[in-house]
């Protein structure tokens, strides 16, 4: 879907009209529905920062609104052919049928796609079986990688907090 589009769907799903986001992203009285329909129309195209505010306000990833445009099969075929250079994907024939792969060798900073695509399959793999439910499902999806606990992470206590230590150590 492109940018339109997906705020629509966002929008929707929150159960927002025009007019309730767009006063929540700070337009005023009348331009507020009509600013946010110039949005979804495309007419206008929202700037990062507006695009990062409604992300925060619908809840999810600023990487939800901005997809590549999928919503025609040419444009589909330029999004895999760019994910092909950029990540390794490959076409492949398995048993008479076309299958998309990605490269496990291709290098990746952090995470490979490989690790990216387990991590889609578990959550897949928990929808169908029940563990989760479709919005808990959606809610992973939709705010990707923020709620992925398939890979270990380190995480490092700000420099504050570890000079506030060394300050009551010396104490």
């Amino acid at each position: 879907m492109a940018i339109g589009k997906r705020i629509r769907f966002f929008r929707n799903r929150k159960g927002l009209t025009q007019k309730e986001l767009g006063g929540q992203l700070g337009f005023v009285g009348s331009t507020a529905d009509v600013r946010m329909a110039q949005y979804e129309t495309e007419t206008r195209i929202p700037k990062q920062e507006l695009i990062n505010s409604m992300a925060k306000l619908l809840d999810v990833s600023s990487k939800a609104l901005t997809v590549p445009d999928i919503d025609t099969k040419i444009g589909l075929m330029h999004t895999l052919f760019a994910m092909e250079d950029m990540f390794g994907l490959k076409i492949d024939k398995i048993d008479g049928e076309i299958h998309l792969v990605f490269d496990k060798h291709f290098t990746q900073p952090v995470f490979s796609t490989d690790d990216m695509l387990h991590a889609w399959l578990d959550m897949s793999d928990k929808l169908a079986s029940g563990k989760i439910t479709m919005e808990q499902y959606n809610e992973w999806r939709y705010k990707y990688p923020k709620l992925d606990n398939t890979h270990i992470k380190a995480k490092v206590p700000p420099l504050e907090l570890l000079d506030g230590i060394d300050a009551i150590d010396k104490k």
